[in-house]
């Protein structure tokens, strides 16, 4: 894939929607592209996570152990951002990220990120900006389910 097509890629995942092209040209640039088999592993549950990935194309589910086997908890298309917290901070992953079928990702490591942060400081705020929405957005989703299990366990409590 050319780079062109690549930072246009880039430029439509909403974390990074607000970069410049130069911007987006040194992700791009920089990210290490990697090709995947049906089935193989990208990473692994509770390993370090010192990156993200954005899927250029193909599938990659995300599953966790869940003591019998596996639950998935999700399918990441062409254009999704997996391990995204990982771009900014040291964590661990949640889960196991394997392709469903042949697929490519582009790997942006944090040390990268953080350099395009020290360079162009007004990025570091709109990216402040952008995930505190999101986070206010699911802060608000959590209280949701939060009233939805007390609801349950009235339910439960009044048989």
């Amino acid at each position: 894939m050319s780079l062109d097509r690549d930072i246009a890629m880039l430029s439509r995942v909403p974390l990074f929607t607000e970069l410049t092209t130069e911007q987006l040209r040194l992700l791009a640039f920089s990210a290490v592209r990697l090709e995947l088999t049906p089935g193989q592993v990208l990473f692994r549950e509770n390993a370090v996570a010192q990156s993200g990935y954005i899927v250029v194309f193909g599938g990659i589910e995300l599953s966790v152990g869940d003591g019998t086997g596996k639950r998935v908890l999700t399918t990441c298309e062409a254009g999704s951002l997996i391990g995204e917290i990982a771009l900014f901070i040291e964590t661990i992953r949640p889960a196991t990220a394997t392709a469903i079928v042949s697929s490519e990702v582009l790997e942006i490591d944090r040390k990268l990120v953080r350099r395009m942060l020290n360079e162009y400081p007004h990025v570091a705020l709109r990216l402040r900006a952008t995930l505190v929405e999101r986070l206010q957005a699911t802060v608000g989703e959590l209280g949701k389910v939060r009233d939805q299990l007390i609801a349950v366990d009235k339910a439960q409590a009044r048989r």
